[in-house]
């Protein structure tokens, strides 16, 4: 055996092993120290390691080789990172190069779809508020209809004036709303020397726009937080459902609307006002049989608490001759000052705009026991003639002209408006 190992390596055989790869020369230098059967085990072996290099680890050193310039040995080549990086680079690459530049442009595109929703916007709203006019304007057929008659083929002269001054007696004018009036359209149709009819009743249209200007007045409500909204009101005015349609109406400007049911006393007025907070998602503060004062109270802090906008308090309905009921109103307004002093910011009174004069009586009442900040007029759908305002307007009977914030001319959640004088000129003129 010994004969054997020391023939085997000629001069020839040599050369030829020394231009043999790597793995085959470190072969033949362990063959001399080892036995003939772990010679085969080397052999074995030395198959097994160049395949394991020759199938995986070969491809990614020549994938990693052709991306970065790095040869093909060292641990580089085995890094995971590296052959993902090329592959999602390329595909929004490939992406982009297939739009315009100028579409890649985020802001343009941004801008672009307002442009387009506008008109559809302004069409909608002018929609509602044509439906809201046409409401109006049914609401007050009846005082339209027998005023905007008179102007009907007849001259300018004396006899359309008394026409006019009876027409807006009826309407529930009163006598010195009517003279104020007058006295103005005369004085118009003077001096612009309108010689047709239809240009007095354009004149009339624009005299009771002029005259009810002063009752008009938009509804701040960002100019303190929580604003603390008293509503008040004789029974029947329509309070808990004014109530909530002015929730509806101002959670549609974006306000927090937090409800106090404060007729504590009457089960279904509770559970109106709950049945109003849960179709608007609102919160409802109400307790049976409690102090309402002290429920005013606590709301007025849960509201400051809880970060809302706005805090209603709905009142319980009570007669101006009813004076026990005036004295506790007197006190809810007392201790919502004690919980805020700056409070309540509006004191409202909801009115029945079918009562006619006796709005009148009602504001002067109501006004003398908590102090007035605005009116809320419901029911102009039904019989309401619409001349009260007129009169609210010019002060009859010792009435201070409080604003009106708001008017109802249906049952539905979205027909409590704003009060706009030439919206409602127009509507009682025809």
């Amino acid at each position: 055996m010994f004969r054997f190992f020391k023939k085997k390596p000629t001069q020839s055989e040599s050369s030829v092993e020394d231009q043999l790869p790597t793995p085959a020369s470190h072969e033949s230098e362990h063959i001399p120290d080892q036995s003939l059967e772990k010679v085969i085990v080397p052999e074995t072996e030395t198959e097994a390691t160049p395949a394991v290099p020759a199938q995986t680890p070969f491809r990614r050193s020549a994938f990693a080789s052709a991306l970065s310039g790095v040869g093909s040995t060292g641990v580089t080549v085995i890094t995971p990172v590296e052959p993902p990086q090329p592959i999602v680079a390329f595909e929004p690459t490939a992406q982009a190069e297939s739009i315009d530049p100028v579409e890649q442009n985020a802001p343009q595109v941004v801008n672009e779809q307002p442009e387009q929703l506008e008109p559809e916007l302004s069409e909608q709203n002018q929609e509602k508020k044509a439906s809201w006019l046409a409401r109006l304007k049914g609401g007050l057929a009846k005082t339209g209809q027998s005023i905007g008659s008179l102007f009907v083929g007849v001259r300018v002269d004396e006899a359309l004036f008394e026409e006019l001054e009876t027409a807006l007696i009826m309407a529930d004018s009163g006598v010195e709303a009517t003279e104020q009036l007058l006295t103005t359209l005369r004085m118009r149709v003077k001096r612009d020397r309108i010689e047709d009819a239809e240009g007095v009743r354009q004149a009339l249209r624009e005299v009771l726009t002029e005259h009810l200007q002063v009752l008009e007045k938009p509804f701040d409500v960002g100019r303190v937080k929580p604003l603390v909204v008293m509503i008040t009101g004789v029974n029947g005015a329509g309070k808990t459902t004014s109530t909530g349609k002015l929730a509806f109406a101002l959670q549609h400007e974006g306000a927090r609307v937090l409800l106090v049911a404060g007729d504590t006393f009457r089960a279904a007025a509770r559970q109106q006002l709950i049945e109003w907070g849960a179709r608007n998602k609102v919160d409802v503060i109400a307790q049976e049989g409690a102090d309402p004062a002290a429920v005013a109270f606590d709301a007025v802090h849960a509201g400051r608490a809880r970060g809302m906008d706005v805090v209603m308090v709905d009142t319980a309905g009570r007669l101006p001759t009813q004076l026990h009921l005036m004295d506790e109103l007197k006190k809810i307004r007392r201790v919502i000052a004690k919980a805020d002093p700056t409070a309540p910011h509006e004191v409202l009174l909801v009115v029945d705009g079918n009562s006619g004069q006796n709005v009148l009586a009602q504001i002067r009442a109501f006004d003398a026991a908590v102090g007035l900040t605005g009116l809320i007029v419901t029911k102009l759908d039904g019989t309401a003639k619409g001349g009260t305002l007129a009169a609210v307007a010019a002060g009859s009977q010792g009435v201070r002209p409080v604003p009106v914030y708001w008017i109802g001319v249906g049952e539905k959640i979205e027909d409590l408006q704003p009060f706009v004088a030439a919206e409602f000129a127009a509507a009682v003129v025809g």
